[in-house]
């Protein structure tokens, strides 16, 4: 029986991580920095430092920006915070933005001298822009999270507490305790928790992360790697899983203005938990209830996952998220921990070490290969096939497996991290 303190703690890590987010993340993260500073100097900068970690730049460099006309990169970005104004909506800070946006954004570019530098940080998610008009200085940064803002000063004064998230500046990427999290407590907690107090959380995940699948498969966007997989509406339920997941992220990577419910600070991995396993529900004849669990069981696996490998990396964070999408499929069909735990190990031991080389069009058709890999890690625990300790990067246990996933990951591919950013900024 779980105690209250773990009862607590996963609902708080499903509230704290199941935010909404309009675009990419890290784009978004940028607009509202400039939005930040725009309201901290009471008017448009007519210049602006920003300085970024790799992981950022990697992440900005390559996506669309909402709300922007096609607009791209750092530059628009920041422009379009500084142009829609309203830093309360956060990562909807965009959803401000008229239809005459990209005119005002293409002024304001024309009128502000813009400069981007590599942020050299320890962290991988960090931000910093300075901004200046007629003698008035201030500056924002964000760090650790998308929206946890650690300092905001105008003219020497520090207002930070009038943005800061809560009020609390979290420290280690989280004010939840991930490290609570197991498996096998995360299985007892999805079958068993009380859903009034996440039920809004990841309903709301359910619903926005299904509409913008549904909107990819109906339009074309980016590469239509969704519709690729599932044309004219055919294709078997695996298929349908992976086409559905695959359209959310093409939406979502070429502009798209629909919201998503990002998990791990991404949108495309809040996609890649939730779609599949509300596919098959939907295919199973689940009621709400069980699939609400499910979807919560693939959330808190992908968070499990991602937190020893941290929010940005050079390992694909839709990896993490498509087994947290075989094990909550696993669930829907009558699985616990025996069968979620080979389920895990079967999933992380096929793609693990997929790389991320930014937010972009591919990254659906990463979501796809990672969706079948949480299947083919489910299919292989019910037919009592599994890789077992030796095989890579497996060992005995599912919690020892993760663990390695997290060295691997954070440390190991720490170099191919740095190549990865150098090779998308021109210096390789």
């Amino acid at each position: 029986m779980l105690n209250e303190k773990i009862i607590k703690t996963y609902e708080d890590i499903l509230i704290e991580e199941l935010q909404i987010a309009m675009g990419c993340t890290e784009p978004i993260a940028i607009a509202y920095g400039g939005a930040i500073l725009g309201d901290a100097l009471g008017e448009k900068p007519t210049e602006i430092a920003v300085g970024l970690s790799g992981n950022i730049i990697k992440n900005v460099k390559s996506v669309i920006v909402p709300s922007t006309g096609g607009m791209h990169g750092i530059e628009s970005a920041v422009s379009a915070g500084i142009v829609a104004g309203h830093p309360e909506k956060k990562l909807e800070v965009l959803s401000s933005l008229k239809e005459d946006a990209k005119e005002k954004i293409s002024a304001f570019l024309n009128s502000c001298k813009i400069t981007i530098n590599e942020l050299i940080s320890p962290c991988t998610f960090d931000l910093y822009l300075e901004g200046r008009v007629d003698g008035k200085f201030a500056s924002v940064r964000i760090s650790e999270r998308h929206t946890n803002v650690i300092s905001v000063i105008v003219n020497g004064e520090n207002v930070t507490k009038k943005y800061m998230q809560s009020g609390v500046i979290f420290s280690n990427e989280s004010s939840a305790d991930k490290t609570l999290l197991s498996v096998e407590k995360i299985v007892e907690f999805a079958e068993n928790v009380d859903l009034e107090r996440v039920k809004p959380y990841v309903k709301r995940q359910i619903d926005m992360n299904m509409t913008i699948a549904e909107e990819g498969l109906k339009r074309r966007y980016g590469a239509s790697i969704g519709q690729l997989l599932y044309k004219d509406g055919k294709a078997d339920l695996s298929g349908k899983a992976k086409a559905y997941a695959a359209s959310g992220s093409d939406a979502r990577m070429s502009g798209c203005e629909l919201p998503v419910c990002i998990i791990s600070g991404s949108g495309n991995q809040g996609i890649t938990a939730s779609v599949p396993v509300c596919v098959y529900a939907k295919e199973l004849g689940c009621s709400e209830e069980e699939t609400l669990r499910a979807v919560i069981l693939s959330d808190l696996i992908t968070v499990h996952l991602k937190t020893g490998i941290g929010c940005l990396s050079a390992y694909c964070g839709a990896i993490s998220a498509g087994c947290g999408a075989g094990a909550g499929i696993c669930f829907l069909k009558g699985g616990r921990f025996y069968e979620i735990a080979h389920t895990i190990v079967n999933s992380v031991a096929i793609l693990s070490g997929t790389i991320c080389d930014g937010a972009k069009p591919s990254c659906a058709a990463k979501i796809a290969m990672a969706v079948e890999a949480g299947i083919m890690g489910y299919e292989m625990a019910v037919t009592k096939r599994q890789f077992v300790s030796g095989d890579g990067i497996v060992v005995k246990g599912v919690e020892n497996t993760i663990k390695n996933v997290g060295i691997l990951a954070r440390e190991g591919m720490k170099e191919t991290d740095k190549k990865i950013i150098d090779i998308m900024i021109g210096k390789q």
